[in-house]
């Protein structure tokens, strides 16, 4: 029998909402796990929480604090005693850079060969990609990764967000917005092809179910234009159109809409509004100060124009909102001033994945309090794209 084909098989074989029963059963079939587990991570990314637990009776996990979350840190398998002879593995359940969760099996004494943590890592990684199928037709897992309500406001745009990490060979994508049950104007998106990566963020005015609303509409317009195959300007003028058509300038949304060409490292950028761009190279930070153009949907037929910048393998990109840049401490101190180019050189050995949550903890310490206003911050790790690749 070939072990990985029939746990795939079970997996795949599935309901959406069975997906951890199937991998239980097939790991104590073919493994003789004595339990199998799945955490995911929450929408704070704070804590690792149980895929079916009862609810008023939930177990979180520490992402901080716990063996688990330092699988999770790491993205490397972690080993820890379980009590007569048996041991507790934790596996990262990670899908092309976005972190979900941590799959922990427990195997008997001997059951820990390297052949066998190879396949249950593999395993790990077959079941985050089930996951990303499943949540198209079951809430489980949207509701394992809550630890309170989010507004509707937030649940709007969660919903319409794209991964919070994404890895490819030229770049490393992350992201993260706070406060995360509560956001409501504050977006990001990308999108990718063999050539080009888009990446945007926005800020529709307004607190929230307004922002929320304002913040979907700007978002999809300028998705419909993307995919329509056009520029990055015209893709501003489109979307600054559609928010126009339907609040005549009264309501507008701040963004930053920047191209990757991938062969080569150019960049182009427009500068709608408020969010900042910063760069960190080598040991330098600095901001690219963009010349600034009308935020979408303040003027019927606005025009915009890109600009040019060139990155250089090694390079950071952080995309901040004025939650981020305009926090002052309690002694009103600017963030901008004093903290955030100490926070991105600080985080500078972490994983494109991490800086976001790490920056936004050094935010919340900055102000003494949790966010009060959306803060957003996006991290992208430019490695360029080697001759051998094309």
């Amino acid at each position: 029998m070939n072990v990985r084909t029939e746990i795939e098989r079970a997996v795949r074989a599935a309901a959406p909402h069975a997906l951890v029963e199937a991998v239980r059963g097939a790991l104590a079939a073919a493994y003789d796990a004595r339990s199998v587990e799945l955490l995911l991570a929450d929408y704070g990314m704070t804590v690792l929480k149980p895929v079916g637990s009862t609810p008023g009776r939930e177990r979180t996990l520490s992402m901080h604090n716990s063996p688990q979350g330092r699988a999770f840190g790491s993205q490397l398998p972690h080993e820890e005693p379980a009590g007569r002879g048996a041991a507790d593995h934790h596996f990262p359940v990670t899908v092309r850079g976005e972190r979900l969760g941590i799959l922990t099996v427990r195997l008997p004494a001997g059951g820990s060969t390297p052949r066998i943590m190879d396949e249950l890592a593999q395993v790990a990684d077959l079941l985050g990609h089930e996951i990303i199928v499943a949540e198209r037709d079951t809430d489980l897992y949207q509701g394992a990764r809550r630890i309170a309500r989010l507004t509707l406001a937030a649940e709007m745009q969660w919903q319409l967000l794209p991964a919070r990490a994404f890895t490819a060979a030229e770049y490393a994508i992350g992201a993260q917005l706070e406060p995360a049950y509560a956001i409501h104007g504050d977006n990001f998106d990308w999108a990718a092809d063999g050539d080009q990566l888009t990446v945007s963020v926005t800020n529709g005015m307004g607190e929230g179910i307004q922002a929320s609303l304002l913040t979907n509409l700007a978002v999809n317009a300028l998705r419909n234009a993307r995919r329509a195959g056009i520029g990055i300007e015209d893709q501003a003028a489109l979307a600054d159109q559609a928010l126009y058509d339907q609040h005549r300038g009264a309501a507008y949304v701040s963004t930053l809409l920047l191209r990757f060409d991938l062969a080569t490292g150019t960049v182009g950028a427009v500068d709608a509004g408020s969010p900042q761009l910063w760069r960190l190279r080598g040991r330098k930070v600095a901001r690219i100060e963009l010349d600034a153009q009308l935020p979408l949907g303040m003027f019927e037929e606005s025009r915009y124009d890109v600009q040019y910048l060139q990155l250089v393998p090694g390079d950071r990109l952080l995309l901040v909102s004025d939650g981020v840049y305009d926090t002052v401490s309690p002694l009103g101190e600017p963030y901008v001033e004093r903290g955030l180019a100490r926070a991105i050189l600080a985080t500078r050995l972490l994983p494109a994945a991490s800086v976001p949550g790490a920056v936004l903890r050094e935010l919340a310490e900055y102000r003494k309090s949790e966010p009060l206003d959306d803060a957003l911050v996006v991290c992208i790790d430019w490695f360029g794209r080697h001759d051998s690749d094309g």
